[in-house]
């Protein structure tokens, strides 16, 4: 059984459009998956509509075995997904250490959120070096680990990441899909929207095309990096 599985998936910003045009897609526990695809094809709209932020009109997910089709983001974070959405979303006012401890506010146990605090500073080691710093004041590459570090405080199941790297300097990109290795490596499972394909086909063990909201291809990510099609329309050669 899938730790996360979509099927026929209809969803849309207005009742006159449909973005997503049933697509469908699986992630078994401890995969990194990677959705590409060119702009417009429904690769963040995926991931707002399997969150609950965007209803599907057609379609269910299910996740652990369970139906959660159009649950409310709250009941799927209970559930254990986490998602870090594109761009920034740090409290720029509080510092690196209470932005963490905001990550684990549905959890009662301070020991345990003490300990997963120490564990994430073990993965992230700059957060530690700024624990005392305000988050507005950390450049767009540590924002974004921060974010990561932060979703990490739930102990998630299944971690959406969506374009990490957007707005980044090159050095700062590097550095978050670094970081992205390691949370997979902890043994996180990821599904992952990135503008940097190639990348992060490098990265995952399978891979989902869309295009114009549906399911082009797929298959393990290796395979998908080198069809000569996908090179051609989607990694520039």
């Amino acid at each position: 059984m899938a730790l996360l599985e979509a099927k026929g998936i209809v969803a849309g910003y207005t009742k006159e459009l449909d973005i997503l045009r049933g697509v469908s897609l699986k992630v078994e526990e401890g995969q990194m998956v990677s959705i590409i695809g060119p702009n417009g094809a429904g690769k963040s709209t995926i991931f707002r509509t399997l969150f609950g932020f965007l209803p599907a009109r057609k379609g269910t997910v299910y996740f652990n075995g369970e139906e959660v089709t159009n649950l409310p983001p709250p009941d799927l974070l209970r559930r254990g997904i986490t998602f870090v959405p594109q761009g920034r979303h740090v409290f720029p006012l509080m510092t690196v250490k209470e932005n963490l401890e905001l990550g684990a506010y549905i959890r009662r146990d301070r020991r345990g959120v003490r300990r997963d605090i120490e564990r994430v500073y073990a993965l992230f080691p700059l957060l530690k070096e700024r624990s005392r710093q305000k988050g507005g004041s950390l450049s767009g590459g540590e924002m974004q680990i921060l974010e990561m570090g932060r979703a990490m405080l739930l102990n998630p199941r299944l971690m959406f990441l969506d374009e990490p790297s957007l707005g980044l300097s090159p050095i700062m990109a590097n550095e978050v899909f670094d970081k992205i290795e390691e949370i997979k490596a902890a043994g996180s499972t990821i599904l992952i929207v990135e503008q940097n394909a190639d990348r992060s086909l490098k990265m995952s063990d399978y891979a989902y095309v869309l295009e114009t909201g549906q399911n082009k291809y797929e298959g393990p990510a290796e395979e998908i990096r080198n069809n000569e099609e996908v090179k051609r329309l989607y990694l520039g050669g």
